[in-house]
């Protein structure tokens, strides 16, 4: 059985302009010890997914579909009981580490308040365990800086100190939704780096958030494409890389930079911008915005097609793209 199953998930959310459906159901499955990447544009429900799995939504939002973790049914349960499974079998790192640690309250307080939650640890035992937590991660002179506060850790100290956290009671499930977002390049392969690492040595599962598709490439084995609240491709990394067969996905391609690019070349973008949840056409949610848009791509809402080796594509127009493209 998988670890994490969710199945026709969607996502109620109300808007100041009225309701907006802003997940469209999703599904996926993620074994022990898999690691997943979500990628899209700002606005795309990656984050609205991930915070489904954990209950940290908006009290107004609708859930409907199914969520199993390790067999436990999560749409519809109660708040008392997902505050069993967060810190304790589901661990997050966010993407702001200053935001997501409390100025108010020592470094070593917060690393052991999971502990103490969760495990019944006394405050002294939690306190060895967030010294050996601080030193796994890669705090230097952990000892010494148990009862700093935030401010005084720079970005990437504080990242690190967000993973201890999210990592302090072995969760089955660890969620890392942009960790490296605010950080500079060489801070963010040593959080990664250190990510995958320890992902390997506890057998956890990952799902990591990033618009770096760099960052999917060296980091998940599989990967789900989204655009409006909706998958429109997922499969394996490799596959997904290679193939790209979603006017979306190759449009993600196609605006990466590239190290031999002529110099003042412009890069190549998607036209428009991501419309607000609830402007979302009935049809495909990229409709509009793709070049090969008909009008059928407006009103009917594509069903996922098989392609080899696992790869999902939801386009209604996907063997003409093909033909077109070779």
């Amino acid at each position: 059985m998988p670890l994490l199953e969710v199945d026709n998930l969607h996502v109620r959310l109300q808007t100041q302009r009225g309701p907006a459906t802003a997940v469209r159901g999703i599904s996926f499955s993620l074994e022990r010890g898999e690691m997943l990447g979500l990628v899209g544009e700002s606005g795309c429900g990656k984050s609205i997914t991930v915070q489904s799995l954990t209950g940290l939504l908006p009290a107004s939002a609708r859930v409907t579909g199914s969520i199993r973790f390790d067999g436990i049914e999560l749409v519809g349960r109660s708040e008392r009981d997902m505050c069993k499974l967060r810190g304790n079998r589901i661990g997050m790192v966010f993407q702001e580490p200053m935001t997501a640690l409390n100025p108010l309250h020592t470094v070593a307080r917060q690393v052991g308040e999971p502990l103490r939650l969760h495990r019944g640890l006394s405050a002294a035992a939690a306190r060895r365990e967030s010294l050996a937590l601080l030193e796994r991660v890669g705090i230097p002179d952990a000892a010494t800086r148990l009862d700093a506060y935030p401010h005084q850790f720079s970005g990437g100290q504080r990242q690190r100190i967000g993973i201890a956290m999210a990592l302090a009671c072995g969760p089955d499930l660890l969620i890392a939704d942009e960790p490296t977002t605010a950080l500079d390049v060489t801070i963010q392969q040593q959080v990664l780096e250190l990510i995958r690492e320890l992902v390997a040595e506890r057998g956890m599962a990952l799902i990591l958030i990033s618009h770096d598709l760099g960052v999917i490439a060296q980091s998940v084995s599989k990967m789900l494409v989204m655009y409006g609240g909706s998958v429109v491709e997922s499969g394996p990394t490799a596959t997904v890389f290679a193939e790209r067969a979603h006017p979306y996905t190759q449009g993600l391609f196609a605006a990466r930079p590239a190290l031999d690019a002529a110099r003042g070349g412009r890069l190549a973008t998607i036209r428009g911008s991501v419309p607000e949840l609830i402007d979302l056409p009935p049809g495909c949610p990229f409709a509009g915005r793709c070049g090969h848009t008909i009008d059928a791509c407006h009103t009917t809402r594509p069903a996922p097609e098989a392609l080899p080796h696992g790869h999902t594509v939801r386009c209604i127009r996907l063997h003409e793209i093909a033909v077109q493209s070779a």
